[in-house]
Order: C-alpha cells, then structure tokens, then sequence
C-alpha cells in the first residue's frame, strides 16, 4: 500500500519582497533554491503532485520574490521557492536585493529547516549553488542537492555525476549535504526527495 503523499494540500499562501512581508518566525519551512532552468519549479509540483503549483516559465528567472505554500493540515508548514537566477537578465541592483534579503533570510529565520538545492545533472555546482550551500552551512543547517533532469543523461553518466558532485560537497561541506538523482518526467527520486522534506517538516 502506497504512503499518502503529505504535500498533496500544499497551496499558495503568499510572495514576500522584504523580510516585513514573511509570515510570522514560527514552525517549520523548507526553502527551494535553483539556477533558473535548473527545475525547481518542475521539482517543486512533481513533490506536490500538482501540475501549476509553481509557476513552469519558459523565461527562466520569473520567481523575483520569496514565494510560500502552506502544507495542511499541520499548523505553520511550509515550502519556500526562493528566487533563482542565471540566465535572467535581471538588473543588479534587483539582484543586490535579491542577496541581501537571502542573506538576511538564512541568517534569522528560525523557523527554517533545511534548504533543497537544485542543479541541473548536466551543469551542477555553479556560483549560485555553492553560495547557497555556504548560506546553510554557515547556519548549520541540513541540506539536500537535487540533480534533476537526470533523465536527460545515460544511467552510467548520470551516475558519474552523482559521485563526483557527491565527492566536492563532501570536501567542502561536510556531512551536512546530501544528495540524490531527480527527474519530474519520469518520476526518478521523487519518493525520495519527498521523505527528506516531509522528515523536516516532521509530516
């Protein structure tokens, strides 16, 4: 018998641009962060099994703010979609924002419990990644790297590149990261990334 998926009610609650619009410091959220094209948002409804609860944009960088979908039933859980960039063509002093308001973000929200980092199997570990997984490191919080579109590389490629990603967050972060093979089309990983977020949602 299958386990009912906990993140099937998981709904839109808000989009916050400055920290005065976060809801209040309390509970549990999970945050999502991904280069734009990585597959967050593909990831984010596969986990969800909805197929538009996070916006698919073929313009790549369309979430500019802290995006939170409420979990029910509990009270105060959370899915955070974090603004992503690479390809955006976005004006620097929108994406000075965007970093202090991540910064502060990681910093003091107590209510944070982990961070889901997400790279594209064929392009992982850019700048934009390693600066969020440094933001978790510095607060010592769990993190989780999800190499999506694994379906896009043979089963031995993808492989090799599950253990050499693997190998560079071992040297430079620790135990604090894992990591596992994704893809929204054909379902790969999807229980798994799932157990992980619910755990630290304690669903």
């Amino acid at each position: 018998m299958a386990t009912p998926n906990p993140f099937t009610g998981a709904r839109y609650l808000l989009a916050a641009h400055t920290t005065q619009q976060l809801p209040p410091d309390g509970g549990f959220e999970v945050a999502f962060a991904g280069r734009s094209n990585a597959g967050k948002s593909s990831a984010l409804n596969a986990l969800c099994q909805q197929n538009a609860l996070a916006r698919v944009s073929k313009t790549p960088g369309r979430t500019q703010q802290l995006v939170y979908f409420g979990v029910p039933p509990k009270d105060a859980r959370y899915l955070v979609d974090l603004p992503g960039y690479g390809y955006a063509k976005v004006p620097q002093d929108l994406q000075a924002h965007w970093q202090a308001f991540l910064g502060d973000y990681f910093r003091d929200r107590f209510a944070l419990r982990g961070l889901v980092v997400v790279m594209d199997v064929r392009h992982p570990l850019k700048d934009y990644d390693r600066m969020m997984l440094a933001h978790a490191r510095d607060r010592g919080l769990p993190a989780h790297v999800l190499l999506t579109k694994a379906d896009k590389l043979s089963r031995g490629a993808a492989g090799n590149t599950k253990q050499a990603v693997r190998m560079e967050l071992w040297r430079v972060y620790g135990e604090g990261v894992s990591l596992q093979l994704f893809s929204a089309q054909s379902r790969l990983g999807v229980d798994e990334l799932r157990a992980v977020v619910a755990s630290w949602l304690e669903l």
